[in-house]
């Protein structure tokens, strides 16, 4: 064996990502790696190095791209690929995607089945285990009889060749890699787990030599760490330095996992027994390089599908698949090991009778897993709220094909978004091309459908907010089973905070539909509890920090603020608007105070350049509904996030209302966009067009779904709402409208109304309906607006309440006086003409009495009102 280094010996490749044509999909592949050598496009070269390479090195770029194959993806993101060089024997090559450069590390001089190769972090060291084939064992003269080898080769520069192990069975290997910015030099680890079922790491100690020289220190054996023994299968997530492993126990299977530190020491994080019998399983083995192809085809590739997925938020599932060969059903496991229980999943096929099961891939989505059967079905599951069916996207026929992959091999997850085909060893990343999953949306009949894609695309898409948008205006009644506009406040408001602290993710609400019922075709769900991880450490860093939080957070009482929650208290708050709750003062400038805070943070009045026109006019009653709402969630998240301070939580609380306050000031704003409604049409002259009408059908949508939230709606909502609705319904229809709660009057209304209609017979009933509607506060703060003979009385019946509520007062404490002579005989007119003959007598010792006003006048009034309801006079 000779082996060569040529500097730069790999004539420097251009990569280029391209995407694959992928149709009635919404996934995207990119290749990390795309081949442009010498002006041939897509195809390999190598260039020999005139001052170390053979001069017999003339690879073709043709045998070279035809035999090239990855096989280790590094935590830095190095890919680790081979290909056949001269005369088709092995090279190991480097990518570097940050510096898009390849880099030519090793190559054999026999015919080698590169198995599995890693590099160290200061690239000083390569690894690699590999396999000789058949011929090339009868053509050695000094062959042992074994057919598997680990070499450790010194590669600043190339010196010398250690030999680790020469086995019987296969082996992996793999580098340990440092956390960024920390350098573990001048030693390494590397991990080595063999087919025999078992896990060790090896300690290797190097030293420079003539300055730049890296060579091993310890040539002799290296120390070793047995980590586990009678494993079945094994996990490297290199991210994370994490390995996970599964060992059988008597009726089931025990999965742990070990953390990998910078210096050479390791924990046993976890242990959690499975429900999975594994005890006859050959070794099955998951990011860890590949199989010899002559191993191919022997149980490996159809050994075991499972998978554990780790994402930022602390969530650790285990997703499997149980291993039928051919069944008109797959079934599929997904442990929520962050959550306690697991979802068994059903999935109907189209080809009971030519899918093999083992081509059946999952991919990594951070806070999704999508499972993939190639031409038959793709299942996007929600790791991150399982609890709810209606998030996972499930997708059959043309809609679920990739076009473009291999459909006889599985797909790979190396880390999220990164996706590795086994049969060609091509390296993707994976991405949710947003237009085709849109175009679904606008196409699907199927309202799980709608509320899945609605529900990934809000929470992982905030640009897209005005796509969603225009597609909710124009299908608002075609949802049965929940509320888009509902889904749309609630899961935007839900992508914005849920990051703000620990647990406050599960704390808001993220959905619309908290229950669902309905079945999603094709794919049915069984929900079990099972054991949580037993944790065996003490101390928390980086993702099990936030693990850690998650499981505890299990163990004690869940509860999520709802805004239907606060329905009572809402109901309540309405029906004692003159109360005595209203007049506790100390709860009334809270309330205040708080919608005050509200309305200043909001950031809809810095957007001068909106098109609604939305007053900045305060709504009493939605200023309490804002108080309200924000004493009942600040309650809500004291209680359960004690760690918070109260002005944190005092914030977070200020931020969420006004931020969905201002939600609903986009999709005003978006609506009256996408219809191309004038500013003018915040008028009462003219008739409203058919654009105008469908604002107006909106706003009250956004009225219905604010109602039965429990939400208050931005200042200018209800003005801008009520004028739309005097241009767009008959006044019988708008009256309805305000009776029935749907718009509620305000003062900005109705002085906009008093200052801008004349006094012709139409306005004047539009004018006498309304003021006669008007709440108490409203009406003592616009009636002399009008000079009308409706407000002259609506003047005087107030005047003769409150003399009638002070009198009622005083009348225990005044003396009584005699009755006046003159009786009529309608006895209630009787009464009140007594009680105002009593009023009129101490009307210069009633320190209420502060206008003078007849007697007499207010006689014919009350005669008057009294002839009105007993039906003898028209009003």
């Amino acid at each position: 064996m000779r082996n060569v280094w040529a500097h730069d010996a790999l004539k420097k490749f251009y990569p280029s990502a391209y995407e694959q044509e992928v149709h009635h999909t919404y996934i995207n592949l990119h290749a990390l790696v795309d081949w442009y050598i010498s002006g041939t496009p897509k195809q390999p070269c190598v260039k020999e190095s005139e001052a170390t390479a053979p001069a017999s090195v003339s690879d073709t770029a043709e045998q070279s791209s035809r035999t090239l194959r990855m096989v280790t993806v590094e935590r830095n993101g190095n890919i680790l690929y081979t290909w056949k060089g001269t005369h088709g024997l092995p090279c190991i090559g480097l990518y570097d995607p940050h510096l898009s450069q390849n880099q030519l590390l090793y190559y054999f001089e026999e015919d080698v089945h590169i198995i599995s190769c890693s590099v160290n972090h200061e690239k000083t060291l390569l690894a690699v285990s590999y396999c000789i084939s058949s011929e090339e064992t009868r053509r050695l003269p000094h062959w042992s009889g074994f057919r598997y080898m680990a070499i450790l080769v010194e590669i600043q520069p190339i010196n010398n060749v250690k030999v680790l192990k020469v086995v019987d069975t296969s082996m992996r290997v793999q580098f340990l890699y440092p956390t960024e910015g920390c350098h573990q030099f001048p030693e390494s680890h590397l991990l080595v787990v063999s087919d025999e079922k078992y896990i060790e790491l090896c300690h290797i100690s190097v030293v420079t030599e003539d300055g730049n020289n890296v060579v091993i220190a310890n040539t002799g054996h290296f120390p070793k760490d047995r980590i586990a023994e009678e494993v079945v299968w094994a996990q490297w997530d290199a991210p994370g330095q994490r390995l996970f492993f599964i060992i059988p126990k008597r009726s089931s299977c025990v999965l742990h996992c070990v953390q990998f530190y910078p210096d050479d020491h390791f924990k046993f994080v976890f242990e959690v027994p499975l429900e999975i019998t594994l005890s006859k399983q050959t070794l099955s083995l998951v990011n860890l390089g590949c199989d010899p192809r002559e191993d191919r085809g022997k149980g490996r590739t159809a050994a075991l599908n499972l998978q554990v997925f780790t994402n930022k938020t602390g969530g650790l599932c285990l997703i499997y698949v149980h291993p039928f060969p051919v069944a008109q059903e797959i079934h599929y496991q997904v442990v929520y090991l962050h959550k306690g229980y697991v979802n068994t999943f059903k999935a109907a096929t189209t080809k009971p009778d030519t899918v093999p099961l083992n081509t059946v891939s999952f991919i990594h989505l951070d806070s999704y897993i999508a499972v993939y059967v190639p031409n038959q079905s793709l299942h996007m599951i929600n790791t991150r709220h399982p609890e709810l069916m209606c998030y996972n996207l499930f997708l059959t026929g043309v809609d679920a094909q990739l076009n473009g992959m291999c459909s006889d091999c599985r797909v790979q997850s190396a880390w999220s978004s990164c996706a590795i085909e086994s049969c060609t060893g091509i390296v993707f990343s994976v991405s949710v091309n947003t237009e085709t999953l849109l175009g679904l949306l606008s196409r699907t009949k199927l309202d799980c459908e709608r509320l899945a894609i609605l529900h990934f695309v809000l929470l992982h898409h905030s640009q897209l907010e005005n796509k969603i948008l225009e597609w909710m205006c124009d299908h608002l009644s075609v949802c049965q089973s929940f509320d888009p506009i509902q889904e749309f406040i609630i899961a935007s408001s839900y992508r914005k905070f849920s990051v703000e602290a620990i647990h406050l993710d599960k704390l808001l609400p993220y959905t619309s539909v908290p229950f669902w019922n309905e079945e999603i075709p094709c794919v049915s769900c069984v929900t079990e509890i099972t054991d949580m991880p037993i944790l065996k450490i003490g101390t928390f860093k980086g993702f099990w920090e936030t693990f850690h939080s998650e499981l505890e957070y299990m163990k004690v009482s869940q509860r999520r603020f709802w805004h239907s929650d606060s329905r009572r208290d809402w109901k309540k708050l309405i029906n004692e608007v003159d109360t005595r709750e209203k007049r506790n003062a100390i709860y009334q400038r809270t309330v205040l105070e708080n919608s005050k805070k509200v309305i200043l943070n909001m950031g809809t009045w810095t957007n001068e350049r909106r098109r609604a026109p939305l007053l900045r006019e305060e709504d009493y009653h939605d200023k309490e509904l804002m108080g309200l709402m924000m004493v009942k969630l600040k309650d809500h998240l004291s209680l359960h996030l004690l760690h918070v301070g109260k002005s944190k939580i005092e914030q977070i609380v200020v931020d969420y209302v006004s931020k969905q306050l201002d939600l609903v000031c986009l999709i005003v704003e978006v609506s009256w966009k996408r219809y191309n409604v004038d500013p003018r049409a915040f008028g009462f002259q003219g008739k409203a067009n058919t654009s105008e009408y469908y604002i107006f059908q909106i706003m009250c949508c956004i009225s219905e779904a604010a109602g039965k939230m429990c939400m208050p709606l931005p200042p200018g909502y209800h003005t801008l709402h009520l004028v739309l609705g005097v241009r767009c319904l008959p006044l019988e229809n708008f009256l309805h409208c305000i009776d029935s709660g749907i718009l509620q009057l305000t003062e900005a209304f109705v002085i906009k109304l008093f200052k801008e209609l004349n006094d012709d017979a139409k306005n004047e009933r539009i004018k006498r309906s309304i003021i006669l509607r008007l709440p108490e506060r409203i009406s003592e703060k616009v009636h002399h607006l009008w000079d009308h003979a409706v407000s002259n009385n609506l003047i005087a019946m107030k005047y003769v309440n409150q003399l009638l509520s002070r009198f009622k007062k005083r009348e225990n404490e005044l003396p009584r006086q005699t009755k006046p002579a003159q009786r009529i005989g309608f006895l209630p007119l009787n009464y009140l003409i007594m009680m105002l003959s009593d009023v009129e007598d101490r009307a210069l010792n009633n320190p209420f009495e502060e206008d003078n006003i007849d007697a007499a006048y207010l006689e014919e009034i009350a005669l008057k009102q009294t002839a009105v309801l007993l039906g003898l006079q028209k009003s």
